[in-house]
Parts: structure tokens; C-alpha cells; sequence
């Protein structure tokens, strides 16, 4: 996403002006490249719809947004707490843009006070996903060697808990860490029925979290609530990869995508950065040792 400002026009546009402002961002371009918005939200979404279709994206409605949970891009049309001066049809509303599961505002451009808010705690008039129209994996080219070490590892004992830092940690096949939540199915996360993939482990990136201190954002692995940190290797390229780290053999599942319930735990303002960034979450093929300064390779 881009940082958008919320273009100028009449204060009977500002709804309108302040979705195209969500919408410009989420797809990277100038908001004047998207097509005006006039004053009407309801025309604006159809020429949007449009607009997106030829780039190979949709925008599609959300029947109950207030349970709504999606690890990715959404808009809501949200009533403002002080009335607002949304203007014309849109009056007292304003356009968020809203992402992670669960989900928080990461762009606010008509209230910024809004901004890291939970959706749930929001009054939401209505909403819509912005999706891709093709759901086909593909299945890029094979991937360089990548290989990098562990600089630190991290396990909390139930959910919410702090996080307690190791020099040697303990994996088990289809379970996790040793001392960790997810490794006993107590993660605020932890699927309720049955075991699902990418619950075991999960990773982030050192460098990212020196890009973020440099920022201004300081955050620690603790910060982060996952399991282990790395360094020299991109995990994101792990995703759908078997690697060991130290001696277990792990496979990658998806990307370990941030959410609002990280930003009550870390402090207000980590959602965001975080956005595709946050890390990975992998599954534990084998018992094993991880050590602080083993090495990450990719098979």
C-alpha cells in the first residue's frame, strides 16, 4: 500500500473522495488515475468495479463486515463517533481501509484519528473486499539457494502471555516448540478443531525489524510474537519450501500476516508496517534442537 491523501472536492464528495483515497492505495496509482468519483458513492463503486476488472481485481461486497476476518485488503464505510461532516449522502460517514486478521485501520484518510483501530469497535454501514478475480496458484521459478542463521528464539507458555526468550529450543513434529502456546493448541490463534497447517512455527526477519527501528518503530521478537528470528535469508521466499533450521526440518505455509490483536499487545502502530513483512508460519516435520546461531537453508 501507498500513502493517499484524501484528494480535494466538495465537502458533499468527501465519502467518495476518501474511498478512491483506500482504493488508490491498496492498488499502488495516483488517485487521479482511478475514475472520478463524483459525488455518489453508489455510481463511483460501479465504474470501480469496472476499472479493477481490467486489471484483473474485483471489489466485492461484505455481508456481515463487523465478523468479517480476512488476512487481507478490505474498505468500510464507517460512521464517524462525533457526527462527522461526511457531506451529502455520505454525511457523518467515512471510508477506512482495513486489513489482518483480526482486522485494524491502517489508512483513515478523512478521520485520522481512526487510524489502528479495530474494526469490531467501529459502526460499519457497509464494506467491500478488494480481491484478485484469478484464484489460480502459480507456481513462480525455482527459487536460489537461501540460507541465513537463527539471531533469536522466543516462546510464550498460553495466549497473551509474555514472550520468553531462549538459547535453545526444543521442536516436535506437528506441534511446535517446547514451552510454547501453539505447541498445545492455547494460541489465541490455534484452530479449534483438529490440527490446520501453519500453527507450529513461526519466523520473522531481523532486517525488517532494523528497517522498523530506523523508522522509528522499535520493535523486539518479543514484539512480535513469533517463534523465531532470523537473519540473511528471505523468508518469504519460504513459503510453500521445505528448510531446516538447525536440525528440524520444517516446511513454509504462508505469510504470517499482522492484525490488530498484535497492535494491543506490542503497542498501536505495529499493524501496519508489518504488512506483508510480518513473517512466516510453517509446519514442523521432525524432532529436533534449534539453537541460537544455527543456520536456515532451504532444501
Amino acid at each position: 500500500m501507498i500513502d493517499v491523501e484524501l484528494p480535494p472536492g466538495p465537502p458533499a464528495s468527501a465519502l467518495a473522495r476518501g474511498f478512491a483515497a483506500c482504493l488508490a492505495s491498496v492498488t499502488e496509482v495516483a488517485v487521479t488515475d482511478l475514475p472520478a468519483p463524483g459525488e455518489d458513492l453508489a455510481h463511483a463503486l460501479g465504474a470501480w468495479r469496472g476499472w479493477l476488472a481490467g486489471h484483473g481485481s474485483g471489489l466485492v461486497p461484505i455481508a456481515d463486515p463487523v465478523r468479517f476476518q480476512w488476512p487481507g485488503w478490505w474498505i468500510a464505510v464507517v460512521e464517524q463517533e462525533d457526527g462527522g461532516t461526511g457531506g451529502g449522502a455520505g454525511g457523518g460517514a467515512a471510508a477506512v481501509l482495513a486489513f489482518g486478521t483480526p482486522p485494524g485501520v491502517v489508512l483513515s484518510p478523512q478521520t485520522p484519528a481512526l487510524l489502528g483501530r479495530a474494526t469490531a469497535d467501529l459502526r460499519i454501514r457497509e464494506a467491500h473486499a478488494v480481491a484478485s478475480l484469478d484464484p489460480v496458484p502459480r507456481r513462480g521459478p525455482v527459487a536460489e539457494v537461501l540460507r541465513g542463521t537463527v539471531e533469536g528464539l522466543a516462546v510464550a507458555p498460553a495466549a497473551e502471555a509474555p514472550m520468553r526468550l531462549l538459547d535453545v529450543a526444543h521442536a516436535r513434529a506437528g506441534r511446535g516448540l517446547d514451552g510454547d502456546r501453539y505447541a498445545v493448541g492455547a494460541g489465541t490463534f490455534s484452530p479449534r478443531a483438529g490440527r490446520r497447517p501453519g500453527y507450529d512455527l513461526t519466523l520473522v526477519a531481523a532486517e525488517v525489524l532494523d528497517e522498523l527501528a530506523a523508522a522509528g518503530v522499535p520493535l523486539d521478537l518479543a514484539g512480535t510474537r513469533r517463534n523465531v528470528l532470523t537473519r540473511g535469508i528471505d523468508v518469504n521466499a519460504l513459503v510453500g519450501r521445505r528448510f531446516r533450521v538447525g536440525e528440524v526440518l520444517c516446511e513454509g505455509r504462508r505469510l504470517c500476516e499482522p492484525c490488530v490483536h498484535l497492535d494491543r499487545l506490542s503497542g498501536p502502530g505495529t499493524l501496519r508496517p508489518l504488512i506483508h513483512r510480518g513473517g512466516l508460519r510453517a509446519d514442523v516435520l521432525t524432532d529436533g534442537e534449534i539453537r541460537v546461531g544455527a543456520p536456515v537453508v532451504a532444501e
